[in-house]
């Protein structure tokens, strides 16, 4: 039995031996795999050796799991093996960094802050840890306020491999060069990011606005060697992209290459001679004007990781200049790629993994001073441009707020696709409806829909529109941006409700409303509420002299309402007439309201120019009592009594016709009120 249990004992222990022989032998193939850089085979086989390896090499396995994993996009998987690392103590503050990121790029903002934190905690590089924290403030804000941008995912030409960097090959922007690791591109599958090679491809857009499928480039472009962004001259005659030579054993640099077009074809390429092939080279861009190629390089002299250089190229004498650094504004000790140009060769637009973003890569845009440089403080272009993935290549279709890039984002048919942006003109319309205010007795009327009201729209831009109501009250317009507009109603006696059909009296009311300073589109409502002609129009109270017609100051003042409305209504005629109560004799009381009636249009005949063709004056006596005598003699008081005379007594007018033309207006109008003044009227408004 011992015996047995010793041989037990002594199995056991051979098992382990040998298990832990196979784990570091594997292990030391993942750690060689993940120096070169081939993550996908790398996490692979650190899973295989994580079960038999010593305690002491666990939280570097997590760790190197974790970077491949953040290196081929997998922020998911990143963040477990990252949170592992750290439960299993791994004690270089980077892991929190790396955390942070990581958790940036899923829009884990507020958790990304505490990482940053943490890694400035732990001893980690304090700019960068500040940096990070200030990028995940401003990424919530510009996610919490996005632009208008509209983004679309382009399915009819992604795969679902990596599909990225777009460029347009024809002045019409309907020819995409793109560079895709899909099938049929040439060469074996990569072993560092268990993929294929990428090759360049075009796509055409057809007559009914689609994209074709991709087609590879002839074989003087794609090769079984990784090709990335291509980039056709204006003229069509040239086209620049990336190589990566392959050689056996070795680590070969990215190179730039140039082939120019031989009939329907593209000859052979040749390997630009700036090159250094010590120093990767990538990412060209042609400035419309051929004078200039801007591209990605880790030169000497440049401010960090790879950076945006630029040299001048000679098309007759086929000379390059010597390459310059894009400049510090521009370049960071990080990671700066993907430049393009705008047609006008002001902008400058290039990814950055370092100026303060939403995660990963994102799209910054520099602008170019009057020497030429990139001086300025550049510029993100923000959510949903940007988002917490990789946003990189983008082109614009020339002046338009429109064109292409690349994402890895959420939403997308592979890793990288190609997307298109598109920055919807802003919509903005006024619209309203004319409506009635009743008669001001009764209230009869009053919200009823008023139609052939002339709206009167004036913008600040010079522009004068008139547009005509509905049956149903309704109207409506464009408005463009940046303009301030004033709205005003004309009306006439076609002007008509259900309840009111002898025309509408004008009004001075007003709309004014503006599109400058708005950034989303909107509707403006606009409403007016209209007088209608009715039998009789009230005013204000008018008083006289007792058993008089003289007016009193105070009644001049309540004339006022009339003159206004004469001088908004400069085709009306009206009857201005007096009334009195039911006391008293009828023959006097008819003389008095007769005076009285004729008091008042001597006083907007005489003192405020009204044409007297346009008024008459017409006593009522007690003719026409609002309260009748029997209703009066119910009253429970003497004041009450005495008040409902009051209402009686008032003086009124009402609308005899609309086709008064004044005799002394100047040619192609009337002046406004028919006045003999010309435009006193206006100094008396």
């Amino acid at each position: 039995m011992k015996n047995i249990t010793k041989f037990t004992l002594t199995a056991a222990a051979l098992v382990i031996f040998v298990a832990n022989g196979f784990s570091q032998k594997l292990l030391k193939k993942a750690d060689a795999a993940f120096e070169a850089r081939q993550y996908f085979n790398a996490i692979n086989m650190y899973k295989q050796a994580y079960a038999g390896a010593s305690k002491d090499k666990k939280p570097g396995i997590m760790y190197k799991s974790g970077y491949a994993s953040q290196e081929i996009n997998d922020y998911k998987a990143a963040e477990t093996f990252y949170q592992k690392a750290i439960a299993a103590n791994y004690d270089d503050p980077t892991v929190y960094f790396n955390l942070a990121e990581v958790l940036k790029s899923q829009m884990k903002y507020p958790e990304a802050i505490v990482e940053f934190n943490n890694y400035k905690a732990k001893g980690g590089n304090a700019k960068k840890a500040d940096l990070g924290v200030k990028s995940c403030e401003l990424a919530q804000q510009w996610k919490d306020a996005p632009q208008r941008y509209k983004m679309e995912n382009m399915s009819l030409i992604n795969s679902k491999e990596s599909d990225y960097s777009p460029s347009f090959s024809d002045k019409k922007y309907q020819t995409l060069v793109i560079t895709s690791r899909r099938e049929g591109s040439l060469g074996a599958q990569e072993v560092n990011i268990g993929s294929n090679h990428s090759d360049l491809f075009e796509t055409k857009l057809d007559k009914n606005g689609k994209w074709s499928t991709p087609v590879l480039l002839p074989p003087a472009i794609s090769s079984p060697v990784n090709e990335g962004q291509g980039w056709v001259s204006k003229k069509g005659d040239m086209i620049f992209f990336t190589r990566c030579p392959e050689e056996k054993g070795k680590q070969v640099k990215c190179g730039l290459y140039m082939a120019k077009k031989q009939g329907s074809t593209w000859g052979v390429a040749t390997r630009l001679p700036f090159n250094n092939d010590t120093v990767q080279f990538g990412h060209p861009t042609l400035s419309a004007d051929g004078k200039f190629l801007y591209f990605a390089s880790r030169m000497s002299g440049g401010y960090g990781g790879l950076d945006i250089w630029r040299c001048t190229y000679d098309a007759k004498a086929n000379v390059w200049g010597q390459p310059t650094n894009a400049g510090p504004a521009v370049n960071t000790e990080g990671n700066e790629m993907y430049p393009t140009v705008s047609d006008d060769g002001k902008k400058l637009y290039f990814s950055s993994d370092y100026h303060p973003g939403m995660g990963g890569l994102d799209i910054f845009v520099a602008e170019a001073g009057a020497d030429g440089k990139f001086s300025k403080a550049v510029e993100n272009l923000k959510y949903p441009i940007n988002s917490s993935f990789d946003d990189f290549g983008i082109i614009y279709e020339g002046k338009k707020q429109r064109g292409y890039l690349t994402s890895n984002r959420e939403g997308g048919k592979g890793s990288d696709d190609i997307w298109s942006f598109n920055l919807p003109a802003l919509t903005f319309n006024a619209k309203g409806m004319a409506m009635s205010k009743g008669d001001d007795r009764t209230g009869a009327g009053r919200g009823e829909a008023v139609e052939l009201v002339k709206v009167k729209v004036i913008g600040s831009d010079g522009s004068i529109n008139e547009f005509t109501t509905a049956k149903d009250g309704n109207y409506t317009f464009k408005l463009k941006e940046k303009t301030t507009y004033t709205i005003t109603t004309i009306t006439d006696k076609t002007t008509k409700s259900p309840s009111f059909t002898k025309g509408y009296l004008a009004s001075k009311d007003q709309r004014v409303i503006s599109t400058v300073g708005l950034d989303k589109s909107k509707d403006f409502i606009a409403d007016f509420e209209l007088s209608p002609v009715v039998p009789f129009i009230r005013m204000p109270q008018i008083l006289y002299a007792l058993g008089s017609a003289d007016l009193l100051p105070q009644s001049k003042d309540s004339l006022q309402f009339l003159y206004q409305t004469l001088a908004d209504n400069g085709s009306i005629v009206v009857e201005l007439n007096s009334h009195t109560d039911s006391r008293g004799d009828a023959a006097k009381n008819q003389d008095l309201s007769q005076r009285r009636a004729q008091s008042c249009v001597d006083y907007l005949v005489k003192e405020k120019g009204i044409n007297a063709a346009r008024l008459q004056a017409k006593g009522y006596g007690k003719t026409q009592l609002l309260i009748t005598d029997d209703v009066i003699a119910k009253a429970k008081t003497k004041e009450e009594k005495e008040a409902l005379h009051a209402l009686n007594r008032r003086t009124a007018f009402r609308i005899l016709n609309w086709d008064f033309v004044d005799p002394n207006a100047p040619k192609g109008g009337t002046t406004p009120g028919g006045t003999k003044k010309g435009g006193d009227e206006e100094d008396e408004e």
